[in-house]
């Protein structure tokens, strides 16, 4: 093998190679991206489409929000802006079991049942049977404070 020349003078110099390869991080990217598109819809909290009204009053701050889906499904959450780590994500609840978990979270915001206030949201499209079970059962087992979510037109 002939010995090599100094770079520059001879026929077999060599340079670094300067460039980068970015097609495996583009193909990376591709498959990052089709993971978020798939996954985005299933993780996107449902939303439910109140009956609107010309004014509606401001709801209280600290609540026990019950929410109606239009399948009938019960969700329950506590709204307290002075327990931040008390407002957990709704948890599913039956019919039968609304008025103790209603009980568990007003004693964690440290309120009695008859003194804490339930607000009743529910889809439009839901049936009005399914808000009167849950206003029924609420109202049975001694809440006091039950109101129903409206959206005010502007």
């Amino acid at each position: 093998m002939p010995a090599m020349q100094p770079s520059g003078r001879g026929r077999h110099s060599r340079r670094a190679l300067a460039d980068i390869n970015v097609v495996p991080y583009i193909d990376v990217m591709l498959v990052l991206l089709i993971i978020f598109m798939v996954t985005a819809p299933l993780i996107t909290p449902t939303m439910v489409k109140l009956p609107t009204v010309g004014n509606a009053p401001q709801a209280p701050s600290t609540l026990v929000q019950v929410t109606i889906q239009k399948d009938d499904m019960l969700e329950v959450s506590l709204r307290d802006p002075r327990n931040k780590s008390s407002n957990a994500a709704s948890q599913p609840v039956t019919l039968k079991d609304l008025p103790q978990t209603v009980q568990q979270l007003a004693a964690q915001a440290g309120l009695s049942l008859d003194a804490m206030p339930v607000l009743i949201a529910a889809d439009k499209n839901v049936k009005y049977d399914a808000v009167m079970r849950a206003l029924n059962i609420l109202k049975q087992h001694g809440v006091e404070r039950v109101g129903l979510a409206v959206q005010s037109n502007p």
